[in-house]
């Protein structure tokens, strides 16, 4: 497709955080759709959107992402994360339409020792982590112009995330506990959703081109703790005036969850920048700039 001949982007997930950023930074482009209108527990809604908007490229950001919840409820997971995506890039695939699929860290157990590359095997220890990386799989087998990008630790200054959830706690506990011992890389959902227009451009102005196709690793540049995103993130809370509470770094097992969480998901994101020229940036440039629009909000 041209650059002059800039047509509709389709993203799935309605009212989650991708979506939204992606529909406010995408210049009147973006069609967000979501349940009842999409649904992925009603395959017939998936062609029909298809159909009804007629899109240049989707973006699939609709998934289950309730992670704990997973483990109880295999089934709407692997329907949200797998079979969905599934049907979604079939249906794309039948009208010739590019598809970029949103992953996640969690398809690692995370005791590699050091940043995932794309080629590393993936394994998955969480309900969620498993039904993701058969997703990624089956978008890639339904649709040969598939992008999967993983991510990881997505906030924003909108809907529910790390962030925002430590801000408000931050304003009304003297004392947090946050754990210490997990690693990866926080990623603003505006800085994704910017990577995302990045690549989509680069299809409109040169078409598609079979290289493009695969997965590829998506976060925002250097990583950190979770505590270390708490403690980043009530720093900058502290610049609009808000009291800083004590933060304390606890192990993983003083906080147990149904869910495992990988130790260290960190990813490399050097295919991205080599591929399609995109570098997200520093992680605690955008937490400044998220915190500073929380505040501007209040």
């Amino acid at each position: 497709m041209s650059a002059q001949d800039k047509g509709k982007i389709l993203v799935t997930g309605g009212s989650g955080q991708l979506a939204v950023s992606l529909e406010t930074l995408g210049q009147g482009r973006v069609i967000r759709v979501g349940r009842p209108e999409f649904d992925f527990d009603r395959p017939e809604t998936i062609a029909a959107a298809i159909a009804r908007y007629h899109p240049e490229i989707v973006v699939n950001a609709a998934a289950w992402t309730a992670v704990d919840l997973a483990e109880t409820e295999k089934e709407g997971a692997t329907r949200a994360n797998e079979s969905g995506p599934a049907e979604l890039a079939t249906a794309c695939a039948a009208a010739g339409i590019p598809l970029i699929h949103v992953s996640t860290d969690y398809v690692f157990s995370g005791d590699k020792g050091a940043p995932y590359v794309e080629t590393d095997p993936v394994s998955p220890e969480t309900v969620y982590g498993s039904t993701k990386a058969a997703g990624e799989q089956a978008v890639l087998a339904a649709n040969p112009q598939s992008i999967v990008l993983r991510t990881s630790w997505v906030y924003s200054a909108h809907g529910k995330n790390f962030v925002r959830t430590m801000i408000n706690a931050g304003a009304r506990n003297p004392q947090l506990k946050v754990v210490g011992d997990q690693s990866g890389n926080p990623t603003s959902s505006d800085d994704l959703a910017q990577a995302i227009f990045a690549i989509i451009a680069k299809i409109e102005t040169g078409g598609w081109k079979d290289s493009y196709a695969g997965i590829y690793h998506a976060s925002g540049q250097g990583d950190t703790t979770w505590h270390g995103l708490a403690v980043a993130t009530l720093e900058e809370a502290a610049k609009h005036g808000q009291a800083v509470p004590e933060i304390l770094a606890i192990r993983t097992q003083d906080w147990p969850t149904p869910a495992k969480r990988p130790q260290d998901s960190r990813l490399d994101c050097g295919k991205l920048e080599r591929v399609f020229g995109v570098k997200l940036p520093e992680w605690r440039d955008s937490v400044a700039h998220t915190v500073g629009k929380l505040f501007a909000k209040v």
